[in-house]
């Protein structure tokens, strides 16, 4: 019987235990923290091998296979020795997908690709189709294949889950744009990430579509780089692409090689350029799977994006407070900073990831006041203490919310919006952004 190593008890982690022991693997799941008294027991019962605190390379280096959670860095020395002695190391993504015999659409980018994830599934979901949802989105793939199968799957994939990818083949991939973040993981070189971004691609065939942003020139320089089979769609803002999808007045124009569809923006919930950009992206993708021009306008009027991104929480004495957690890199916040004309209060900070804070000078204009959240707020007060005339800090998020209340009029925008990863203060930017709903919620019943 073959072994299978899985490194991490997260959720992909244990999606993919149980889906190989449902295929007849022998199974041993090492996690280097603590495993959840839930997820032990869940091991347990299904007769599945585990330990925690620490990897035991005697074991899992002996495996045919290993399974790597996508946070767990292929830097750590059990991995590394892994690639050393030629066994495989995968995401769970790439596992699950050779028990699939769904189509994929599979979506990857810097930005936009959560939205572009769920407004893609909706479309598909709402006209009618078996689809699935998996990736960085609900639940693991592995763990419903343990399940039941789908027709589609609409997968969103992490850089660090493509670097895992080996047979991984979607019908459909969508490549929202390419711009600078977790550098740190990638030796602070943009062109490695790059290169792990277009990686998504590699294995597609002439039958297959890949759906590109031609407003990206790191994208469209990168696409032209590599050999990609598949047939390309561009969708642009600036211009109109003979096949894809375009921006035209007040309405999104798709266009694939068989059929043309009119999206009009009032039906769309979700508004700013860069969700034009998702819509047209999910709309050339639902196109493709074969949602019908009507269907893609009945289902984007009942849409309803993802907690995190541009998330209005409430409004305070006429200050809007809004949540936007899942902002965790430069080009992200750019576009939140970009969707207001008012005076913003801007909330930012947590981990750097060689963060290069330019893009973001150009809005300053219409910041008040920024209130810098984090451990080591060194680079954010350098980047902004000159164009910013008034920075606090502080590692509370109630007091910064506190802050954002007393410093705001009527018409203003306190936008947690950090340009950073979160995991100096919280546990992931779910619980950031959590937290920074209930600090307002709380500073609500404090002034009631």
């Amino acid at each position: 019987m073959k072994l299978i190593a899985i490194l991490g008890a997260g959720e992909s982690g244990m999606g993919a235990a149980m889906l190989a022991k449902v295929k007849g693997y022998a199974v041993f799941v090492s996690e280097f923290g603590v495993i959840s008294e839930a997820n032990k027991s869940k091991l347990n019962e299904a007769g599945i091998d585990f330990e925690e605190g620490g990897h035991t390379e005697k074991i899992i280096l002996n495996a045919d296979m290993i399974i790597k959670s996508p946070g767990i860095s292929p830097k750590i020395p059990v991995v590394k020795k892994a690639f050393e002695e030629g066994i495989a190391v995968v995401d769970e993504l790439e596992f699950a997908y050779r028990y699939s015999a769904g189509r994929v659409i599979a979506i990857t980018g810097t930005n936009g690709k959560t939205t572009t994830t769920l407004l893609t599934y909706h479309l598909l979901k709402e006209a009618g189709f078996d689809v699935g949802l998996a990736g960085n989105v609900g639940e693991s793939w592995a763990a419903q294949l343990t399940k039941r199968d789908h027709d589609f799957w609409v997968i969103e994939c992490s850089s660090f889950q493509i670097d895992g990818f080996f047979c991984f083949k979607p019908s459909i991939a969508i490549l929202t744009n390419i711009t600078p973040d977790h550098l740190d993981r990638y030796d602070y070189k943009f062109e490695n990430y790059v290169n792990s971004k277009l990686r998504l691609v590699k294995n597609m065939a002439s039958n297959n579509c890949v759906i590109l942003n031609a407003d990206d020139p790191t994208l469209v320089s990168g696409i032209a780089s590599i050999k990609c089979n598949a047939t390309k769609h561009w969708f642009s803002l600036t211009s109109k692409p003979s096949v894809g999808g375009y921006l035209d007045g007040d309405q999104l124009q798709l266009q694939t090689n068989e059929k043309k569809a009119t999206l009009p923006l009032d039906s769309l919930p979700i508004h700013g350029d860069h969700n034009f950009m998702n819509a047209l992206c999910a709309g050339i993708a639902a196109t493709l799977a074969g949602v019908t021009e009507a269907q893609l306008i009945e289902g984007a009027k009942t849409f309803k994006n993802a907690p995190h991104r541009m998330e209005q929480v409430l409004q305070l004495g006429g200050v809007d407070f809004v949540n936007d957690s899942k902002g965790t890199n430069v080009e992200s916040t750019a576009y939140a900073l970009g969707s207001y004309i008012n005076p913003i209060i801007w909330i930012a900070g947590g981990v750097d990831k060689g963060n290069n804070y330019d893009l973001l000078q150009r809005y300053t204009k219409g910041i008040k006041a920024l209130i810098c959240l984090g451990k080591d707020n060194s680079k954010l007060k350098a980047a902004f203490g000159t164009s910013i005339s008034l920075i606090k800090e502080t590692e509370d998020i109630q007091e910064a919310v506190n802050w954002g209340r007393e410093l705001g009029q009527s018409g203003d925008v306190v936008l947690l919006s950090p340009a950073c990863a979160s995991f100096d203060l919280f546990k992931n930017y779910e619980d950031r952004g959590n937290q920074f709903r209930n600090a307002v919620l709380n500073l609500n019943k404090a002034i009631a």
